[in-house]
């Protein structure tokens, strides 16, 4: 069965590229394209598409709050940024909106088709300058000194949401951890009850802002 895709994007010339790419690929459909934020709110939760490309600076509201508002609605569609935009602000913003997936503009056809299959498996797929500024909240240590929400998880808890962040898929983190798919969900389970979360996004957003 093929992926639905739906297009967010104020600019005629790049919706109609990503609409042709989605159009030659044998595993993707088109299902439709919107140049503001109001088109979106109107169509996408009657197309139901499995994955919407979403940029952030487009009329009305923003592409973020374009999903903050769409995401209650389609739980099971999964929302791909496509932007120009690199700054922790609107990667955390995104991420806790209930964005899956963080690309940047300029990404080469193949690894865009690459990311829409993966972020539909379960995936979080991110642009190498998006994932070093992942890479680098990791590494920052906090100064706050009271106990947070993410203190609370177990080891084997932090490790599974760690490789969530870094895009690994259930079945990728039970094979690096030795653990089974059903293991690996009810961690994921446990990390969002302790974290008060309810996506994989919101769990993530909650992790890098620690």
């Amino acid at each position: 069965m093929k992926l639905r895709v739906s297009i967010v994007d104020d600019d005629e010339p790049t919706r109609q590229i990503l609409k042709d790419l989605i159009q030659q690929s044998d595993q993707l459909e088109f299902v439709s394209e919107h140049p503001d934020t109001e088109s979106a709110l109107e169509h996408i939760p009657q197309n139901k598409p499995d994955v919407v490309l979403m940029d952030i600076n487009v009329p009305l509201l923003n592409g973020i709050e374009c999903v903050r508002l769409l995401k209650p609605q389609l739980p099971g569609t999964q929302f791909l940024m496509l932007t120009v935009y690199a700054d922790a602000d609107h990667i955390f913003a995104a991420l806790s909106a209930g964005a899956t997936g963080y690309l940047l503009k300029g990404t080469r056809r193949t690894q865009l088709l690459t990311a829409i299959k993966q972020i539909s498996q379960g995936g979080s797929p991110m642009s190498c300058a998006i994932a070093r500024k992942v890479v680098q909240s990791f590494t920052k240590t906090s100064a706050v000194s009271e106990r947070t929400d993410i203190e609370v998880l177990s080891p084997r808890e932090r490790t599974v949401l760690d490789l969530l962040a870094k895009g690994y898929l259930y079945k990728e983190i039970a094979e690096s951890l030795s653990l089974s798919v059903m293991t690996v969900d009810t961690y994921v389970r446990r990390v969002y009850e302790k974290l008060h979360v309810n996506s994989r996004s919101q769990a993530i957003a909650k992790y890098l802002q620690r």
